[in-house]
């Protein structure tokens, strides 16, 4: 089934009437744990305590489910900060978070942030059947820098083919406010503005195709996003639409700031959950 569409939902009304019907936790779900402070690289540096530290995932699990999907989620902050945290929103959905941290520049190269969001990725799915869960049902999304990696590991071959899988094991994207240009974190170090777009391998628009994962994009409202971030996401569309990517959709939040948008979001990233498991 093909979903090519473009949302505007105009009212913060109406977004957080969505929030509470659909992002409520179920009481008929089961008990449910946290696994925390797992390693997902293949080796560790003694002596790198940066590494030590951010390399690892926190694994949300529903307790009483088996075969249930997973969402891998990556923090915002720019490449440059930000903590990994589960986010309550997607807590007794009878889903499956594993919430990542990843290394951060200045400390790395842009593109080890990339590097480690892959690798986290691919423990997920070659290690979630152990934990009960659906390695064809592992989705990948993140707010902000978040959605920049989503896209990245999820469209680019390169970052996950590094771990023997492909990106079509992914089950989808849901990037929250992504960059679709190369992130201005890769243009700092270059010495560009983050005024300056630029669209190379760094971006995700560099690497459409029709054959990527079905995929959900949300933005805020296109008058309070960051740095166009709306029209980026609006362009990647009309890119996947031109190749004929078959599921992809756009949510534009009206109301909403870029940091405002990610909690009316989930509800959405539930329902495509929902959805391409249905298919």
């Amino acid at each position: 089934m093909s979903f090519s569409a473009h949302h505007l939902l105009g009212s913060r009304l109406l977004c957080l009437l969505l929030l509470c019907v659909s992002a409520a936790p179920s009481a008929l779900q089961g008990e449910e744990r946290v696994v925390e402070g797992l390693k997902y690289l293949a080796e560790y540096q003694e002596d790198d305590a940066h590494q030590q530290e951010r390399c690892r995932l926190s694994l949300y699990l529903p307790e009483k489910e088996q075969g249930f999907a997973t969402v891998v989620w990556f923090h915002g902050g720019g490449l440059t900060g930000g903590t990994p945290s589960i986010p309550a929103a997607l807590r007794g959905r009878g889903i499956a978070v594993a919430a990542a941290g990843y290394r951060l520049s200045p400390n790395v190269p842009a593109s080890v942030c990339i590097q480690d969001a892959a690798a986290a990725t691919a423990w997920v799915i070659k290690n979630i059947a152990s934990w009960g869960g659906d390695p064809k049902r592992v989705f990948v999304a993140g707010h902000s820098a978040g959605g920049y990696l989503t896209m990245m590991v999820g469209m680019d071959q390169r970052w996950l083919g590094e771990h023997q899988i492909k990106t079509g094991q992914v089950a989808g994207l849901i990037p929250f406010s992504g960059h679709a240009i190369t992130h201005f974190t890769v243009r700092k170090e270059r010495g560009i503005a983050d005024t300056t777009p630029i669209v190379d391998e760094f971006a995700p628009l560099f690497h459409v195709r029709r054959d990527l994962p079905p995929m959900l994009l949300i933005t805020g409202d296109r008058k309070l996003e960051l740095l166009a971030r709306y029209e980026e996401n609006a362009y990647l569309l009309g890119m996947l639409q031109q190749v004929k990517h078959p599921d992809v959709e756009l949510h534009e939040l009206g109301g909403f700031n870029h940091g405002q948008m990610a909690e009316p979001a989930f509800p959405l990233l539930v329902r495509f959950i929902q959805r391409v498991s249905r298919q």
